[in-house]
């Protein structure tokens, strides 16, 4: 089993910074990759950027450029450092890691994640 805890939400005005973080403890070595993912009020759950392990990083559309995802040298801890914040950028943060049986899925899909931690919001004013 492995468990995430995020912190670092709050809130900020637009064109503002936040850096998340996500420490794992369990057993991690079962977990390939690890992403972060959000989700606003009435919208899907939306896949933010995903680190595969001793592989590139990968992120949407809509904050390349702006986010970047890293993790320790331990590779316990993952980050989510956000730049230049949108108020499109408003939604619970939530932190993944995989698991073997689910690789078949893309690393932005939700599907490919079965441990999730509980979350930190990000709100970001105009």
């Amino acid at each position: 089993q492995v468990q995430l805890v995020e912190s670092g939400g709050g809130s900020v005005q637009a064109g503002g910074s936040l850096r998340l973080s996500c420490v794992a403890s369990g057993n991690i070595r079962t977990t390939y990759s690890m992403a972060w993912f959000r989700q606003a009020p009435g919208k899907e759950r939306e896949g933010v950027a995903a680190l595969r392990f001793g592989d590139s990083t990968y992120y949407a559309d809509s904050v390349k450029g702006r986010f970047t995802a890293y993790q320790d040298d331990r590779k316990t801890t993952l980050y989510l450092q956000m730049s230049a914040l949108k108020p499109d950028d408003t939604a619970m943060y939530y932190c993944a890691a995989d698991h073997a049986s689910r690789w078949a899925y893309g690393l932005l899909s939700p599907s490919r994640y079965i441990h999730w931690g509980q979350g930190t919001q990000v709100t970001v004013s105009s």
